[in-house]
């Protein structure tokens, strides 16, 4: 276990997002039927009408055949349809379903529980210390 004065920022930066992704997807799985990584894409198609495959892989920073697979999954389990892009033949547009919308909502309560108890543990400050620190991270271009 690392000392709270540990200065290997990548490793803690893997820690703690290990631990938040796996408490986050159980509480997830358990109110919506979603993991986080599927609820991301599911948030990004609401907040996005018309989507395509290949957007919502620059959205999520994933490589487009992760998002295939991720889109199949979403798609069997009836969160997502997909609809010929009008003016790409090759594309196709992403759409919420109503059982996505369902999945939407259900998991909406969870993340705002699992936020507060972040913030609890973090402190105001530190919460939104932190959410600009990872922001600035996620978007950092070496």
């Amino acid at each position: 276990m690392s000392e709270p004065g540990d200065q290997r920022l990548y490793f803690l930066l893997q820690r703690a997002a290990h631990r938040l992704r796996t408490t986050a997807d159980r509480r997830c799985l358990a109110a919506a039927g979603v993991t986080t990584a599927q609820l991301g894409a599911l948030f990004a198609v609401h907040d996005q009408p018309g989507i395509t495959q290949q957007q919502l892989a620059r959205t999520l920073g994933l490589r487009e055949s992760a998002v295939t697979g991720l889109v199949g999954r979403l798609t069997g389990a009836g969160f997502l349809g997909r609809r010929p892009h009008p003016r790409e033949h090759r594309a196709v547009v992403l759409e919420l379903t109503e059982a996505g919308g369902a999945a939407l909502q259900a998991a909406r309560p969870e993340i705002d529980r699992f936020n507060t108890e972040l913030r609890a543990v973090l402190g105001d400050d530190g919460f939104t210390g932190a959410a600009a620190a990872m922001h600035r991270l996620a978007h950092w271009e070496p």
